[in-house]
């Protein structure tokens, strides 16, 4: 089995562990700012500068950025990109729970996690979350560091740019394009259009602010 290390020690993170846990990895361990003792029976390995020494003593490894995502931030992107130029790998990590059907794509980096439905025609970006029980429907384009959060339906033909956050349980009705940038907030309902990057709450959905 491939060694994988998880990046973050939080509450998303335990979520990748359990999902890793049930696939052919042997997660070796996890860095954090701080030691939050074992994650599922995984051991802390230090912070981001242990990563390294973890290298040289077991050559080959992947990782895979457990930090969460709340926001429109690049930040996830960013340590991706850090632990990638050490020369970890950034496989994609699928839940044995979670329905993926034919002709569907998805970057390095991204977990796709239990319960979760995504449908033909689909192409998803690098280190993504596609949270659990959400939906993205036959046809949609996300692109980089995209979080569709736990319940939330994509529906049909729609577009996501790089760094937007959809919110628990919130709907894109079919077709929709939403640039780059953009939180949609928790049950939120999109229906037309987002052009300009902000913070798009409501049924229907309005910019706030």
């Amino acid at each position: 089995m491939d060694r994988m290390i998880v990046i973050g020690g939080g509450g998303h993170a335990k979520v990748i562990i359990g999902a890793l846990l049930r696939l052919p990895w042997d997660v070796t361990g996890y860095t954090d700012l701080r030691d939050g003792g074992p994650i599922l029976g995984v051991p802390y390995v230090g912070d981001d500068s242990a990563l390294p020494g973890l290298l040289r003593a077991y050559g080959r490894c992947s990782s895979i950025v457990g930090l969460g995502k709340t926001d429109t931030s690049a930040s996830r992107t960013r340590v991706r990109e850090k632990v990638e130029a050490l020369g970890f790998e950034f496989p994609v990590v699928v839940s044995p729970h979670a329905l993926v059907n034919e002709q569907v794509t998805i970057g390095s980096g991204t977990a796709v996690l239990d319960g979760v439905v995504v449908n033909s025609g689909t192409a998803i970006g690098r280190e993504c979350i596609i949270n659990t029980n959400s939906t993205v429907e036959h046809d949609c384009l996300l692109e980089d560091n995209v979080h569709v959060a736990s319940g939330a339906t994509v529906s049909g033909g729609v577009t996501i740019g790089s760094n937007c956050m959809i919110g628990a349980g919130a709907t894109i009705v079919q077709a929709v394009r939403i640039c780059p940038d953009c939180l949609v907030g928790a049950g939120a309902v999109v229906v037309r259009h987002i052009e300009k990057p902000g913070t798009y709450v409501g049924v229907p959905a309005e910019r706030a602010g």
